[in-house]
């Protein structure tokens, strides 16, 4: 009696077992695959700069390579036996192991004449491809093998995705909120190695329990079960919104706050929470019951979106942008859970969802910033979303189209005329108007039933096509290249150029027919840029650079003998601030000076020394921190382009962190002498006029003579805090 009874219990006990060695074993793969990307990611900042558009481009990679490891397991899967899928998938572990520990490949050198995205899709190929390729196939490659196990649930292996996806979010996370504060890139990538090692041992048991199991009973599949061309598509338009959205948010985000591991892993990271959500036995989790969350999202997306709203970023909008995103991508993964396959069809399955997902990757990236010249994708995928809103497919009422275009119309209205109405008020407030408008509207809609949902995508179509051709007549110049959007509008007295929803310099409309035009903005002549290039350190200055060139303000603070050297990453600047017929700073004040194009830190490393009386560091493009022109390597390279007795001048007014500690931190640690002024009340200048905070740093306190008498400069200490260095720098340490 006591063995009958033992004898199942050590089953189930053994059973139990196995399914949580495929779990652990499946759970450290994905942890592996998405602690590695931005991991990579930061190792190689320093030679690629500090765009945001280098996280989306690493993206692409990603998921490109995911696709051919999800391609590679499906067909071992279907042509080979599981024992040749173990040898040959443990001889690919045996050769990445040559590609440990992560670092910049050798001989490896940024060109600023070749396309940077090629050239950052080759690094990346170069550095982590085939490391990253064999991670990519153990998703679908082990839930096939626990198929053939004979383990509990054996026959439906898709709750290993979410084991998968949990594995990935904690990663994502633990990057930059544990390991990039405690860790320098090096020490992290040591870790890494070493998890990517006992990988390789795991994997092990658990193809020989797979071949040495027995599948469990799957249903009879009939003709109409397998998957036809038109859900092989569904499929995939499933994965590409959600991917497509994600990326665009993290754009959005990383242009005007930072590019840096936590701006880019936390929309990262509640991507894949929907997986983990969405891909479980959850009754009470379906698309239909998700449909109202789904609403509000999509009218909030549609609404920040537009381009009318004007707001400037702030980490309660980057939250409110992340959540929505989260929310519409929660549905649509769910929607892609329901119409899942038999496992059978497992591996086709994920391979079409990695293509879905680049394809994603490859619309942002690569597609929308030739065809583009503003940030349309975002608003195109929203457009793609609120097709889900009609659910299967049939005929418009005549009702549903004019109740549709009626809401569409009715949602603009605030953004118009709110500005107007509501002058002094907050921009987001008629904001919040719209979107409680768009929402409610599409319930309503949503209560007439199919016909109605119909409408709802109408709605959301006709409101972002209308506001698109609003907004686009509200420029004089628009473009867009790979580091950024590039916009020049005219606003009342003043001409104004922006990047994302930072203005990066703005010139009087009555200037722009003077002989030397008035640097106004962060430059004017009373703020403590101006001061300085009007002191003796300006006057007496010979040669003079600049690092970020905006529109060129700081040009007509050039004296006559003076040779200027300009440092900007996007050449599209550089044509802006030279085009006369937009701004003439540079046509009227420094027309011959050189413009050199790259990143400053790559272009002034292949320079001789070039002898700088000041150079002037004012890359912080938007209100990203570029970590890589803040360390405390840089500095050094800084140091060593100036000739005796030379300046280094960092403008660094921030919405979001405090730079002056960084600097001084790294001012001390090279033994240099530094000072800082913060200038808040303009009034006194007139409009167009900013408040500005600068740094001044150089080998001794006899050449900051100039400014030591004026009690608005104030020593700069370090506060005992960490170096920044290449391999290790904290922006969360820096956050007001």
């Amino acid at each position: 009696m006591t063995s009958s009874v033992t004898r199942p219990a050590t089953a189930f006990s053994g059973r139990l077992a196995l399914a949580g060695l495929f779990t652990l074993t499946i759970f450290l793969s994905a942890s592996l695959l998405f602690f590695v990307q931005p991991l990579f990611t930061r190792i190689v900042l320093p030679a690629i700069g500090g765009a945001s558009a280098v996280w989306t481009t690493a993206m692409l990679f990603f998921q490109c390579v995911l696709i051919g490891g999800y391609l590679y397991a499906h067909l071992m899967t279907r042509y080979l036996g599981v024992r040749t899928q173990m040898a040959v998938h443990l001889g690919l572990w045996a050769c990445a192991l040559a590609f440990l520990p992560l670092a910049m490949p050798e001989g490896w050198s940024y060109d600023p004449h070749r396309s940077t995205v090629v050239q950052t899709l080759t690094l990346f190929a170069l550095g982590v491809g085939l490391p990253f390729g064999f991670l990519s196939a153990n998703a679908p490659l082990i839930q096939s093998w626990y198929g053939k196990s004979g383990g509990p649930s054996a026959q439906d292996p898709y709750f290993l995705y979410g084991a998968s996806n949990l594995g990935s979010l904690l990663a994502l996370l633990a990057f930059p909120l544990l390991a990039e504060p405690l860790f320098g890139a090096t020490a992290i990538g040591r870790g890494w190695a070493a998890g990517f090692v006992v990988l390789g041992l795991l994997l092990v048991p658990c193809a020989l329990l797979a071949r040495g199991g027995q599948a469990g009973p799957a249903p009879a599949e009939t003709a109409a079960a397998r998957p036809t061309a038109g859900r092989i598509l569904w499929w995939m338009f499933l994965a590409f919104v959600p991917s497509s959205l994600m990326l665009g948010a993290t754009t959005t985000i990383s242009t005007d706050i930072g590019s840096f591991p936590l701006i880019w892993v936390v929309p990262l990271a509640l991507y894949l929470l929907t997986f983990v959500l969405a891909f479980s036995n959850r009754p009470w989790l379906t698309a239909a019951r998700l449909r109202p969350p789904f609403i509000a999202a999509l009218a909030v997306l549609a609404v920040l979106f537009t381009g009318l709203t004007s707001t400037e970023q702030s980490w309660t909008l980057a939250g409110i942008l992340v959540l929505a995103v989260f929310l519409v991508s929660l549905v649509t993964h769910r929607m892609l859970y329901e119409a899942r396959p038999a496992p059978r069809h497992l591996t086709l399955f994920y391979l079409v969802m990695s293509v879905g997902g680049a394809v994603g990757g490859v619309f942002n990236s690569i597609i929308a910033p030739l065809a583009f010249d503003q940030f349309l994708e975002f608003r195109i995928t929203v457009a793609l979303a609120a097709v889900l809103l009609a659910g299967a497919w049939g005929r418009f009422s005549v009702r549903s189209l004019a109740l549709g275009l009626a809401l569409g119309v009715l949602t603009l209205l605030p953004l118009i005329l709110g500005p107007v109405v509501l002058a002094g008020v907050s921009r987001l407030v008629p904001a919040l108007v719209a979107v409680a408008i768009l929402a409610g509207g599409l319930w309503a809609l949503g209560r007439l039933g199919p016909a109605g949902h119909r409408g709802g995508m109408v709605a959301v179509l006709v409101f972002l096509l209308t506001a698109g051709l609003l907004i686009n007549s509200a420029a004089l110049h628009r473009d867009r290249s790979f580091f950024g959007l590039h916009a020049v509008r005219d606003k009342g007295d003043l001409r104004r150029y922006s990047n994302g929803t930072t203005v990066h310099g703005a010139e009087r409309v009555a200037d722009l027919t003077a002989a030397r035009p008035t640097p106004i903005t962060y430059y004017s002549a009373g703020g403590p840029m101006g001061q300085i290039l009007s002191s003796d350190l300006g006057r007496t200055a010979q040669r003079v650079g600049v690092i970020g060139l905006g529109v060129g303000s700081l040009a007509c603070y050039r004296q006559p003998g003076q040779a200027w050297h300009f440092y900007e990453i996007d050449r599209k600047v550089d044509e802006i601030a030279r085009n006369p017929a937009l701004f003439t700073f540079m046509s009227a004040c420094a027309g011959d000076a050189p413009t050199h194009l790259g990143d400053a830190r790559i272009v002034l490393e292949g320079q001789p020394e070039m002898g700088f009386d000041l150079l002037v560091i004012d890359a912080y493009s938007s209100d990203a921190v570029p970590v890589h022109l803040t360390t405390v390597e840089a500095l050094a390279l800084y140091r060593r382009q100036l000739a005796p007795g030379g300046v280094l001048v960092f403008h660094i007014s921030n919405r979001f962190y405090r730079i002056e500690l960084p600097l001084a931190r790294g001012a001390e640690a090279l033994g240099m002498t530094a000072m800082i002024r913060s200038r808040k009340d303009v009034s006194d200048e007139g409009p167009g006029v900013l408040p500005s905070t600068v740094v001044v740093m150089a080998d001794s306190a006899e050449a900051l003579a100039p400014l030591a008498g004026d009690p608005r400069w104030r020593p700069l200490a370090g506060d005992g805090g960490p170096v920044w260095t290449d391999d290790h720098a904290n922006l969360l340490g820096i956050l007001r």
